[in-house]
């Protein structure tokens, strides 16, 4: 593996900087209607998902498209002091606050916390990607310790831009079971 994670993370976020707004726009709404056709999307009532912010591919509309089919949405709370990430059921976008890093979090007092086997599809974010469905995350490892406590169907979301042939992996790593493009569905893991 000639690339560290570091170098992985900066090539990919450069990569989605040099996309038109237009083009990135027109990338996201093609992988929702590819999300929306899934099987799992169809069959799933709760949807875990996080606040999509900067070059990620946007959530709000997902949300509120899943929202509008009444299925119910649960966001991640990072608890850093714990390095442990909790999800609460969001009913309204008035339910969030702005927190490190301009990342958005459900405020707890307002919400239901819902545990890891309540939730039928979680839809994992990333950075990079390799078609086998192993991840770089954005460094904070929560994701890493809350999948070995989650077992049902998990899907990441991601411009083709941000796939590569191999990422370093950890025996720790877990990956998605599908992967959800502008261009195509792939097939990962079980």
């Amino acid at each position: 593996m000639d690339r560290t994670k570091k170098e992985l993370r900066l090539h990919i976020k450069s990569k989605l900087e040099k996309l038109s707004f237009y083009d990135f726009d027109q990338a996201c709404k093609r992988i929702e209607n590819r999300l929306y056709q899934t099987d799992e999307w169809k069959k799933s009532k709760i949807i875990g998902l996080t606040i999509s912010r900067g070059r990620e591919v946007e959530t709000r509309r997902i949300i509120e498209h899943a929202w509008a089919e009444g299925k119910q949405i649960a966001v991640p709370k990072c608890l850093s002091s714990k390095k442990q990430m909790d999800f609460y059921l969001l009913t309204s976008f008035e339910q969030l606050e702005t927190v490190y890093f301009g990342l958005q979090e459900p405020i707890i007092q307002q919400t239901v916390y819902i545990s890891p086997e309540g939730i039928d599809l979680l839809i994992v974010p990333g950075i990079c990607y390799t078609e086998k469905g192993y991840r770089i995350g954005y460094g904070g490892g929560y994701y890493d310790r809350y999948l070995p406590h989650y077992h049902h169907v998990t899907i990441s979301l991601l411009l083709e831009c941000q796939l590569v042939l191999e990422i370093p992996i950890c025996s720790h790593d877990l990956p998605v079971q599908q992967l959800i493009t502008e261009e195509r569905t792939i097939l990962c893991a079980k």
